[in-house]
């Protein structure tokens, strides 16, 4: 039970923002992956995709678009798998989104984009740290609120929810259930989800990354970021006082806004 409702998300679906273009691709297993693209009245020949959290979607994610359009940059804001209006039968939390990454940048570089960057939330950020140890398709990244490990993130929920219990009783438990969910997953889906590993790839990643974590996220934890970071000196870490999970853009809105495109700009 627990991992099918883990592999299978709500799906939320909206109205399209003004001047949208709805497009689409086929991922390497087939499965359509549908977006919304946004050209900038001005372009600069950058480009953005804006990847959005576990049981959002694009509508989520539109938000940011603004942000991008008033600098000249398009947006392009895809339904991850499993998702809003795109296809696939599960959600890996990596597994095949990091190649459906890719395949979004191949796909805005034939629609004239120059420089490709990318922004993600929750397991948007943690799919694009993931991408970025395959190939270096985006000139920078930004995270917000990434997990650093799959599994512990997931013992770490499950947690919460047995907050009621012992502490002992409830890692026991945590740990328990998580293991048997990803031999579940492996040997009834076919999916090995701890070969996640946002940890290990931004140790690998070329790419420069701008991890973004709110200290108030209880859902994942800021130290989640603080590993990251310590994985691959390159990278920045911004610890938002006073930001929840995903939060950043709503606790510190000019400075989120400063550093994001102040991140873009300066690669």
């Amino acid at each position: 039970m627990f991992c099918e409702s883990a592999l299978h998300a709500p799906r939320k679906l909206g109205p399209a923002p003004a001047n949208a273009q709805t497009v689409s691709i086929a991922a390497a297993d087939g499965a359509k992956l549908s977006a919304w693209w946004l050209r900038a009245p001005q372009p600069n020949g950058r480009c953005v995709v804006v990847l959005h959290g576990i049981a959002d979607s694009r509508v989520g994610s539109s938000g940011f678009a603004p942000m991008f359009l008033g600098e000249g940059y398009s947006v392009l804001l895809p339904d991850s798998r499993a998702h809003g209006e795109s296809g696939g039968e599960f959600v890996t939390y990596g597994l095949l989104e990091r190649y459906d990454a890719i395949a979004w940048a191949r796909w805005m570089r034939q629609a004239g984009c120059g420089k490709l960057y990318a922004l993600g939330e929750s397991l948007g950020a943690s799919v694009l740290i993931e991408s970025a140890a395959i190939e270096p398709v985006f000139a920078a990244i930004v995270a917000e609120s990434a997990y650093a490990d799959l599994r512990e993130t997931a013992e770490y929920r499950l947690q919460r929810v047995a907050a009621n219990m012992s502490a002992p009783v409830a890692r026991a438990l945590a740990k328990t259930v998580v293991r048997s969910g990803v031999f579940y997953a492996k040997w009834v889906d076919g999916l090995d989800i701890l070969r996640v590993s946002p940890l290990d790839a931004i140790a690998r990643a070329q790419t420069p990354i701008l991890l973004i974590h709110g200290l108030r996220d209880d859902e994942t934890p800021p130290v989640n970021s603080e590993k990251l970071a310590k994985a691959n000196a390159h990278d920045v870490l911004w610890l938002v006082p006073g930001a929840v999970h995903v939060g950043a853009a709503a606790a510190a809105p000019e400075e989120f806004r400063r550093r994001v495109l102040g991140w873009f700009r300066d690669h």
